[in-house]
């Protein structure tokens, strides 16, 4: 197990859809308040879920707000998408941010995939293919800006690549993310690792320098030691308005706690 130094980690993603923004605070003010480690939004302009044009806020303007909302837990986006800033002006915005939370941001990252958000909002859809060349591109450029800041951001920001892909997606992530987060079952996570793991040893990086995250969406007892045993240390619950519901992640936290002693 790679990561079997690490503790484990629970995060919760409030989705910034179908409720208004206070709702949403007093959400990742409870979160914080029960121990979560992190607290993510996303990164769209309309609902994934529900009402396709239902109430729904940007990502990036409500994490500065959390920054001053919050004052323990990390924050950022699971995950931004690339496609809709400029990479000079993300890695600006990240260390913003950083700055206001006093280093409490996780630049969250992937290619993007919601055709919707790219039609209305004037960008190019392309393919799925040149968005994931587009985020390799735009990598090394993050990185290169965030060097240049003045003042600099308050630590190594941490960068989390969220996707599954197992040619490209995972070959970013073995050579540029602190944070792999995946989504599906034990089955699917562990075949996973093994490749990301393969493309750590082909660009020559140790695996145990990347935390592996995945979402979860059933009770602890259910995934949450198997997962644990193929290296898995940071586990989400995500959940929505117009109430957030937050019962199975405070399921997670006593499981977390658990095994952390």
């Amino acid at each position: 197990m790679t990561t079997a130094n690490r503790p484990v980690r629970i995060g919760v993603q409030l989705q910034p859809q179908h409720a208004d923004y206070a709702t949403i605070r007093r959400a990742a003010a409870e979160a914080e308040e029960l121990g979560v480690d992190i607290v993510f939004n996303w990164d769209h302009f309309y609902p994934l879920y529900g009402d396709p044009d239902g109430l729904h806020f940007e990502c990036w303007t409500m994490l500065g707000a959390w920054a001053e909302a919050t004052s323990q837990v990390e924050i950022g986006a699971l995950v931004t998408c690339n496609s809709y800033r400029n990479p000079e002006l993300l890695a600006d915005m990240a260390r913003t941010v950083d700055h206001i939370s006093d280093g409490r941001l996780i630049l969250g990252i992937g290619s993007g995939w919601f055709e919707k958000d790219y039609t209305e909002y004037g960008y190019e859809f392309g393919t799925a293919g040149g968005r994931l060349d587009e985020l390799a591109a735009s990598l090394p450029r993050i990185e290169d800006r965030l060097a240049k800041l003045n003042p600099a951001p308050t630590r190594k920001i941490p960068v989390l690549i969220g996707g599954g892909g197992e040619k490209k997606t995972l070959r970013l992530v073995a050579k540029h993310a602190d944070i792999w987060h995946g989504f599906g079952d034990v089955e699917v996570a562990s075949r996973k690792v093994k490749i990301l793991d393969q493309h750590c040893a082909d660009v020559g990086r140790d695996p145990a320098e990347i935390e592996r995250s995945v979402g979860v969406q059933g009770d602890p007892e259910d995934s949450g030691s198997q997962l644990l045993e193929l290296g898995i240390s940071m586990f989400t619950v995500a959940t929505g308005g117009p109430d957030y519901d937050l019962g199975l992640l405070r399921k997670w936290i006593a499981w977390r706690d658990a095994q952390n002693g």
